[in-house]
């Protein structure tokens, strides 16, 4: 388990992610770093039809959450493309974060932010098209709902940063104070 944030805003612009104190808002707290071990759970959770293993391991993102980031008015998650979720059946970070609310004892918000247009898949990417694919990808579907509270944005794994900084500012554009948490991050 992690002991620190990770910046997501720092790790897309390449810059050391793990003691950033500039960007409170871009940052993600992590239940794992991923590796051999970690990639057979998010394969699994992802790819390979198992969306139950989000309720195994949302405690472990939960226990990797700072006590002030345990307490969000709402839970949501960075959003699958529509076609994506067709073709997998379901969306694995919904999953995620419809657990891990549940496990803290917050409501979980499905919809919060919406892809405003389909993207390559991350994982076929480098880091700097990585931040192309995704600029602008995202938007909030009601900005006034979400002003003024504290969001808690949930993914699978945090890799380039670019997806979690581009859902967070978007959130934060709508005035939501904002925390990420992920499964894994791929250091």
């Amino acid at each position: 388990m992690l002991d620190v944030a990770v910046c997501a805003r720092c790790l897309r612009e390449e810059q050391p992610p793990d003691a950033c104190v500039r960007h409170p808002g871009d940052r993600v707290h992590a239940a794992w770093v991923y590796d051999e071990r970690v990639a057979l759970i998010v394969h699994a959770l992802k790819f390979g039809g198992q969306p139950g293993l989000a309720t195994v391991h949302a405690g472990a993102i939960a226990r990797a959450l700072p006590a002030s980031a345990c307490h969000p008015d709402l839970v949501t998650s960075v959003p699958l493309h529509a076609a994506r979720r067709r073709e997998r059946g379901y969306d694995q970070a919904a999953c995620l974060a419809e657990a891990l609310a549940d496990t803290i004892g917050t409501p979980y918000v499905p919809d919060v932010l919406r892809r405003v247009r389909a993207t390559r898949a991350q994982s076929e990417l480098g880091p700097g098209a990585r931040r192309r694919n995704v600029l602008g990808a995202f938007e909030v579907a009601r900005p006034r709902w979400v002003a003024g509270r504290r969001v808690l944005l949930v993914d699978d794994v945090l890799t380039t940063g670019a997806t979690m900084a581009e859902c967070l500012g978007a959130l934060r554009a709508s005035r939501a104070r904002t925390t990420g948490a992920v499964l894994a991050w791929a250091q």
